[in-house]
């Protein structure tokens, strides 16, 4: 009985030293829910402003259709001229990019530039980390007034953007404050940094987020986020004609 009672106390002990180990699991699965919309379409605009030392900033205006529970996602370009009409379209695993000049469906990769920029394809997509990832590091911290985990995610599949990100995600509520992408080779390819959010419909998206080139000093690209829609999208917007039509 003793041993026991002493156990006990160690264990309390320990416990209120170290704090209990995170429930990773359920930790991916909410940070996911928070960004998805599986039971309602979204919509918003997406301005994409990429800066490059020496060079003018370009910035692509495009309207972005989500319909999570199908896995279907409709990119618009509006500006600049030159590339209004361009668009993208997600279908499951597949995604073709729209070519209005060529009148033309080329086929694309959630793992390629957005445009030339630092943002990725899939950085438009729902959010997958509990299927993707699995948590293999973690540590305490502080960002900014924030306490957040630290945490170290390594794939669990080839077919995910990047096979390792760091994670700083606040304790309070699960949001993502910073990532960083990792190459095989475990080299820092990017830095993702998200200052605040926005709320639609008890989901939480960013209001805007910088991305920052690691592997190209100075480059990085903002993305803002305006004009969240939950209004029901027609059908017709996820198929291969509506960019053809819209286009003309």
């Amino acid at each position: 009985m003793k041993k026991m009672i002493t156990f006990s106390l160690m264990w309390l002990l320990v416990s209120a030293l170290f704090g209990q180990v995170p429930n990773w699991d359920k930790i991916l699965a909410d940070i996911d829910s928070q960004a998805n919309f599986d039971n309602i379409d979204f919509s918003a605009r997406y301005t994409v402003v990429s800066s490059r030392p020496g060079q003018d900033n370009s910035v692509i205006v495009a309207r972005i259709f989500r319909r999570d529970r199908e896995e279907k996602m409709t990119i618009l370009i509006s500006d600049p001229p030159a590339q209004r009409g361009q668009g993208y379209l997600q279908i499951g695993d597949s995604l073709w990019f729209y070519d209005p000049e060529s009148r033309e469906f080329a086929f694309s990769s959630f793992k390629e530039s957005f445009q030339n920029t630092d943002a990725q394809n899939s950085d438009f997509t729902r959010s997958s980390l509990r299927e993707d990832y699995r948590v293999t590091e973690h540590e305490d911290g502080k960002l900014g007034r924030f306490d957040v985990w630290i945490a170290t995610l390594d794939a669990v599949n080839n077919a995910v953007p990047v096979p390792r990100r760091k994670m700083w995600i606040r304790k309070d509520n699960n949001l993502i404050l910073k990532v960083e992408d990792y190459s095989v080779s475990r080299r820092l390819l990017r830095t993702m940094l998200f200052p605040s959010y926005q709320s639609v419909q008890g989901r939480f998206i960013p209001t805007r987020f910088v991305i920052e080139d690691a592997l190209r000093q100075g480059e990085k690209t903002q993305i803002t986020i305006e004009e969240p829609s939950i209004a029901p999208i027609p059908d017709s917007v996820f198929r291969r004609e509506y960019l053809e039509r819209v286009s003309r």
